[in-house]
């Protein structure tokens, strides 16, 4: 008798731990897919390529696609020379549409990282008239310079 509860008791314990990790595998997913399901990426090939190539941060350290996310994670992802920071609210069960995204994610990303972009492209419009072809050397070099002072 004295072996029986012994037993009862691990399978009891095995069980409970089986519950909770069966629990924790319906709350999570995977990096690549969660980007591809909130249309931050057209596929999830583009995606796990952002993992691969150390573009895609959880917690400040590169993650692989396969890495795991949940609810409350933040992730910082560099697409398109803008540093997006995201909070993951909840996971979506596929691709979701774009009026819904707001649902599963929090953009964090400051107002301050869309204006490079912005200001980049009215710069480079009027460093040069239109139709005289490539900048030389000496004109990239004082844009490049020109960017560094800020």
């Amino acid at each position: 008798k004295k072996y029986s509860n012994l037993f009862w008791t691990k399978i009891q314990f095995l069980l409970v731990l089986f519950c909770i990790f069966i629990l924790s595998i319906d709350n999570c997913m995977r990096i690549d897919r969660y980007l591809w399901s909130v249309r931050y990426f057209k596929s999830r090939s583009l995606a796990a390529k952002a993992c691969r190539d150390g573009k895609v941060k959880v917690r400040d350290k590169r993650v692989k696609a396969s890495k795991e996310v949940f609810p409350g994670d933040v992730i910082h992802l560099r697409k398109n020379q803008i540093d997006f920071t995201l909070e993951i609210l909840d996971l979506p069960s596929s691709r979701v549409g774009a009026k819904i995204v707001q649902l599963y994610v929090r953009d964090l990303t400051p107002d301050s990282a869309f204006e490079h972009k912005r200001y980049g492209h009215l710069i480079s419009q009027g460093l040069r008239e239109k139709g005289k072809g490539r900048p030389t050397k000496k004109e990239r070099r004082d844009w490049e310079d020109y960017w560094e002072e800020e």
